[in-house]
C-alpha cells in the first residue's frame, strides 16, 4: 500500500489506489457508517424545522469508539462539568454524527465512482470539498481503530512497528498506520 496523494491543478487531490486498497478504504468506510449508525429520521409529516431543533442525546455513548468520536465539550469529571457537557452534547451531537456520515458516505461513493483499470487500479481524483470530506473521513477511521488498539497520544507507535505478523492486530495496525499516511499527504496536498 504505497499511495499518496498529489495536488492537482486548480485544487483537489489524486492518489493512485489499487484494487485492494479501494476495497480494504471501502470496507473501512462502511464500518464506520455502520458505528455510526443511520442517525435520527423525522416521521413522515413533521415539519421540517423540527429537525433543525431536535435535540441529540445528552450522556456520552458507551461504546469506546464512539466515546472518542463524539467525546464531552469538559474533560472535568465534577457536576457542573458532566451537566455542561451534557447539554452541549445534546445540542451539537446529531450535527457531528450528520456531518460524519456525510464524510464516510463522500468516501463511499468516490470509490464507487473508480474503475479499476486492466491493471487492478485507478487514480482517485478529488475536488477540494471531496479532499474535506475525506480528511474528515480519514480522522475518524483512526480514531476509531486507534481506540480499538487502545493507542493514546502518549504511547510510542514504535511498538506497532515491531508487532509480529502473528499478533492479530497486526492488519489493523497496517490499516492505522496507512490511513495516517495517507491523512497526512493529503493534508500536505492540500497546504
Amino acid at each position: 500500500m504505497s499511495g499518496h496523494f498529489e495536488a492537482l491543478p486548480g485544487g483537489g487531490a489524486a492518489v493512485p489506489l489499487d484494487e485492494v486498497e479501494i476495497s480494504i478504504l471501502r470496507s473501512l468506510a462502511v464500518q464506520l457508517l455502520e458505528l455510526i449508525g443511520p442517525g435520527d429520521v423525522p416521521p413522515k409529516g413533521e415539519d421540517p424545522l423540527a429537525e433543525l431543533f431536535r435535540e441529540g442525546p445528552s450522556e456520552p455513548p458507551a461504546d469506546p469508539a464512539l466515546a472518542r468520536l463524539f467525546p464531552n465539550a469538559y474533560a472535568d469529571e465534577d457536576e457542573e462539568s458532566r451537566a455542561a457537557s451534557a447539554e452541549f452534547r445534546r445540542y451539537t451531537e446529531n450535527d457531528l454524527r450528520t456531518r460524519k456520515r456525510e464524510d464516510a458516505l463522500a468516501v463511499v461513493r468516490s470509490l464507487d465512482a473508480l474503475d479499476p483499470a486492466g491493471d487492478g487500479g485507478a487514480v482517485l481524483k478529488l475536488t477540494p470539498e471531496d479532499a474535506r470530506h475525506w480528511l474528515g473521513a480519514l480522522n475518524d477511521l483512526r480514531l476509531t481503530i486507534g481506540t480499538r488498539l487502545e493507542v493514546s497520544d502518549e504511547d510510542d507507535n514504535d511498538e506497532l512497528y515491531r508487532l509480529p505478523d502473528s499478533d492479530p492486530r497486526k492488519p489493523m495496525v497496517m490499516a492505522y498506520l496507512w490511513l495516517g499516511a495517507l491523512q497526512e499527504t493529503l493534508v500536505e496536498t492540500l497546504m
